[in-house]
């Protein structure tokens, strides 16, 4: 039996495009995962040009290309301005990040992403991180956990689940994703159970990996790093990462602040280059069901550094 693809790369071709890449240039892929967009990247790339690809999982270690023109950094992307000041690099031409989870997370049970298999729960993308999402559910109190499940999965239950989880571990740890489900199960409806335990696995992974932390600070610096005419192009999966990227796009901040300057000009360091968000096709969506959610925007440096926060 053929194994699994490690990640098909959502709306490959217009997220590459996107980054408009000219030869001698600096480009980042803060999420190689499996390559797919980090390849597509050095195929189009010139001669002189360097790619710098992200991954904070060491199971990316065994999709590095071997091109003398990429280097590969095992961290998280937040520490992206750490990575580019210790190799010596002051600006970037183009950041490219496809955020969420890969496929082989998903395909991959042993690792507690989903709730489709019986697994420890874990949902570490770092697996040298000291939190697991069992860790998180034993530790939290029911107002920290009520908190996770209703910002981050947007549950109407939230309460109710975080008590049931208290009073679950008082008797026995939670340690596989099977414990939890049958901790949540009575409060799901069954029209949309699965869609319920996929929000819910959602909102700890979110928390576990601290998702929407590390994706505000790389954007401040990708905002920071990105030279005059450098481009910003990113995929996202669920309305809270969407409506960050968005508003460093419109405002250089995650709270989408309109700030301005002196004289009453609006700061704003970057300029949307698509209008409208960019989706996936109805072919692409067939292909790949797990692109349905994703959403593309591109956003270019304009010339003036404006400030980040």
């Amino acid at each position: 039996m053929e194994a699994p693809a490690y990640h098909i790369p959502v709306m490959l071709e217009e997220s590459v495009s996107a980054l408009s890449l000219r030869d001698g240039g600096v480009y980042v892929d803060v999420t190689m995962g499996g390559g797919g967009h980090t390849h597509e990247i050095l195929r189009r790339m010139g001669p002189t040009s360097r790619l710098f690809g992200f991954d904070q999982d060491s199971d990316a270690i065994a999709n590095i290309p071997h091109d003398s023109r990429f280097t590969f950094v095992l961290s998280n992307f937040r520490f992206l301005r750490h990575w580019m000041d210790y190799y010596g690099i002051a600006r970037i031409d183009g950041l490219l990040a496809d955020l969420g989870v890969s496929s082989h997370h998903f395909d991959e049970s042993s690792r507690g992403f989903t709730f489709r298999s019986d697994a420890p729960l874990d949902m570490r993308m770092n697996r040298r991180a000291k939190r697991s999402a069992a860790t998180f559910l034993m530790t939290a109190g029911a107002d920290e956990i009520a908190t996770v499940l209703r910002n981050y999965g947007e549950l109407r239950n939230a309460g109710r689940m975080a008590a049931a989880i208290v009073r679950a571990r008082a008797t026995a740890p939670i340690g596989t994703t099977g414990q939890l489900m049958d901790i949540l199960a009575p409060f799901t409806k069954r029209d949309r159970e699965k869609k319920d335990m996929a929000r819910a696995f959602q909102a700890l992974r979110i928390e576990v990996n601290d998702e929407m932390g590390a994706l505000r600070d790389m954007l401040a610096a990708a905002t920071d790093l990105l030279a005059p005419g450098g481009r910003l192009v990113v995929l996202t999966y669920h309305s809270l990462e969407d409506r960050m990227v968005k508003n460093f796009i419109r405002s250089g901040n995650a709270a989408g602040r309109q700030e301005k300057d002196f004289y009453g000009n609006l700061i704003a360091p970057l300029s949307a280059v698509n209008t409208h968000v960019i989706t996936p096709s109805a072919e692409e969506t067939e292909r790949n069901p797990r692109s349905r959610s994703a959403k593309l925007r591109v956003a270019e440096k304009t010339e003036s550094n404006g400030k980040t926060s």
